[in-house]
């Protein structure tokens, strides 16, 4: 994987297997998210990544610090910042992007996303307006859960960089047709328009 520099030092991305395996006796719910969670729905390698990324339900963040207890987290809070992360400490509402290492003076190995959550639904953090039911977000891999294609596209539909277009051009042929209409749907409701919604019905 490629080491990235950043103003609060390197990333060099634990290995995505070293990641799950980290996680595997976490007993709340954990999904393998960002771009490779399009990857494993795709099937094969297509693109480098510069990070893994773990999500989490807000509601289960202490019980993942306390995993984590050995590890150096930080959250962005304020976004463009980053503050260490104590290991009793409940983080606000606005909090939802934390960056893990193994120590201070290591690189940044992997992202810890957190997902909002009311009972048995899940909740889109950028428009509450979007809920499904929390079983309905992963889809089971090989001992662990990936974030749903189309859930994860919804995030990554915002920002259209080209890592983002290539994910939902590899993955595209092959959503379901339940799967290209939630997308379609959420699209909807998130942006006046956008460009995706006429590939999904095409």
């Amino acid at each position: 994987m490629p080491r990235i520099e950043t103003p609060w030092g390197p990333w060099e991305p634990e290995p995505l297997n070293e990641v799950i395996a980290l996680f595997q006796d976490l007993e709340v719910p954990w999904w393998v998210s960002g771009g490779y969670a399009i990857e494993l729905a795709v099937g094969r390698t297509y693109r480098e990544h510069e990070d893994v990324d773990i999500s989490v339900l807000r509601r289960d963040q202490l019980a993942v610090r306390r995993l984590l207890a050995e590890w150096d987290c930080h959250v962005a809070d304020p976004p463009g910042t980053l503050r260490p992360w104590a290991v009793d400490e409940e983080l606000p509402e606005r909090a939802h992007d934390i960056w893990v290492r193994e120590h201070a003076e290591g690189p940044w190995r992997f992202q810890l996303m957190l997902d909002e959550a009311e009972g048995d639904e899940w909740i889109y953090r950028r428009d509450a307006r979007i809920r499904r039911p929390i079983a309905s977000v992963g889809v089971a891999e090989d001992g662990f859960l990936r974030l749903s294609p189309e859930v994860q596209l919804l995030f990554k539909a915002k920002g259209r960089r080209p890592k983002d277009e290539l994910d939902f051009t590899e993955v595209l042929p092959l959503l379901t047709g339940a799967q290209r209409l939630w997308l379609d749907q959420m699209l909807a409701i998130e942006f006046d328009a956008h460009p995706w919604r006429d590939r999904l019905r095409g």
